[in-house]
């Protein structure tokens, strides 16, 4: 997308951060001061490699939205991993964790043996051997060199950029090389994953967590990526680049078996809740926020509410949107604009296909000055805008498949939401949280879940955040995640 620059947004994922990683020599895996753990000798000295090791780890934090203070937190992550590490075959490894500010539900490794964990991922592990599991997992991948092996990533990584230059102005060959390079990309890693899985149920065990955490934790990231619900924060990294879900578990629970009974092992579900209680859950408002199909950034003083049926992904490029079958799409960015440039050469200079003749129409809407466009491919249609608000412009563009709906008409009911967002207003949009409750006699999925006003669809929110089945029970006396306020 030339001519256009980061709108600064939240989440992020998705294929432009994918290069970010690939060009790290990412160990690790998508299950989101310095981040604190088992520290280096403090006598070490600095090489060229712990150099580039400090400059990768700042662009990894800067790249999800900068680091969780939550010391608790920190603290049982460096206490899992001192255990893990003592327990694994390589006790003298050093390693370092911290927690992203990201709602993504990722997990990964460098090298160095930094190790990053979302606090995405955190919301959705509901014990300590859960967590553990993560850890362990992505020890395991420092500790067999996995990083190592996977230099040719790097020649892949023009693949993805071609996928991320041409999100919405050529959907039909994004989508091609799109699903080409995950596939490329998922048939690499395969048996990593799958060797790092085995290896660090093993270790999981012998550090006296309960082994089960591991397929627990699978059975979560495989409901959480299939769920509409989290869709747009979980990217579509889990399913891209590593294997089915259904054949980690398996896996996971037959060398859970090997390593010892079900129930034998410490999980700590009680210690766990009480460390994640009060953090933050979904869009940092600062960095704009998704509530259903409203999309609101405060700082930037803007808004808008996508049509109906859409779901809404708040990246570090842009806001995209998709149709539940894919055959409309929207994408929302902030445009490079020179002093003085109009809104109709803004339009011309950022998009790449032809214009259609006349199509270019200028206007206000909400008090704000527009101007729109029309652009026809062969298989899609796309509508175009620039939007100004104070000395920010803004593009919303909408593409639907040749056939596939009313795109003029969709087009300009977002367009007519597109509004600024007014001081006040601004100042109300506060971000969630996890809050811990105990469930009473008689409370149900469903009177727990309307707890949670503020979330899209709460009952299934409620399930996935605790690991539940829509018709199990719940225990009075156990404690359970809410989200809100």
């Amino acid at each position: 997308m030339n001519g256009t620059r980061r709108i600064n947004t939240g989440f992020k994922t998705g294929l432009a951060f994918s290069i970010l990683l690939i060009a790290m020599g990412l160990a690790g895996c998508s299950t989101s001061g310095s981040g604190s753990g088992i520290p280096l000798p403090p006598t070490a000295p600095r090489t060229v490699a712990e150099s580039q090791s400090d400059r990768d780890h700042a662009k990894l934090v800067a790249a999800f939205g900068g680091e969780v203070r939550a010391p608790s937190a920190h603290q049982l992550l460096n206490d899992i991993i001192t255990r893990l590490v003592q327990a694994s075959d390589r006790p003298s490894e050093t390693f370092q964790v911290t927690i992203l500010n990201s709602p993504v539900v990722n997990a990964f490794a460098l090298p160095s043996g930094r190790i990053y964990v979302t606090r995405g991922l955190l919301a959705l592990a509901n014990d300590t051997s859960e967590i553990a599991a993560v850890l362990s997992h992505e020890i395991a991948h420092v500790t067999l060199r996995h990083a190592s092996q996977r230099n040719e990533l790097q020649a892949r990584s023009s693949l993805i950029t071609r996928v991320t230059e041409n999100v919405l102005n050529n959907a039909a060959e994004a989508a091609v090389v799109r699903d080409q390079s995950r596939m490329t990309l998922a048939s690499f890693s395969r048996s990593q994953e799958l060797e790092a899985d085995q290896a660090g149920v093993k270790v999981l065990a012998r550090a006296g967590f309960d082994p089960f955490g591991a397929p627990r934790l699978l059975t979560a990231l495989g409901r959480s990526a299939n769920s509409s619900d989290t869709g747009r924060t979980s990217g579509g990294d889990i399913g891209s680049s590593h294997p089915a879900t259904s054949e980690r578990i398996s896996q996971a629970v037959q060398a859970a078996r090997r390593a010892n009974a079900p129930g034998i092992g410490e999980a700590d579900r009680a210690r766990y809740l009480a460390t994640i209680d009060g953090l933050a859950y979904g869009d940092d408002p600062v960095d704009g926020v998704v509530r259903g199909r409203t999309f609101i950034h405060a700082r930037l003083g803007v808004a808008f509410v996508a049509p109906v049926g859409f779901t809404l992904e708040n990246t570090s490029q842009a806001v995209l949107g998709a149709s539940a079958d894919g055959g409309r799409r929207l994408l929302f960015d902030a445009a490079e604009t020179p002093n003085g440039q109009s809104l109709e050469e803004v339009l011309r200079s950022t998009w790449k296909d032809t214009i259609e003749p006349g199509s270019m129409e200028t206007s206000t809407i909400n008090g704000l000055p527009v101007a729109t466009a029309l652009s026809r491919g062969k298989e899609w249609h796309f509508r175009l805008s620039a939007v100004r608000i104070g000395t920010t412009t803004y593009r919303l563009i909408v593409a639907a498949k040749v056939g596939s709906g009313d795109l003029d008409g969709m087009f300009r009911q977002m367009l007519a939401s597109v509004r600024h967002v007014q001081p006040d207003e601004a100042r109300s949009v506060q971000p969630l949280h996890l809050k811990i409750v105990t469930a009473q006699n008689g409370e149900t999925s469903e009177t727990l879940a309307a707890r949670m006003p503020a979330s899209e669809r709460p009952l299934e929110r409620f399930i996935l955040l605790n690991g539940l089945d829509r018709s199990g029970p719940l225990k009075a006396g156990e404690s359970y995640k809410i989200v809100g306020d």
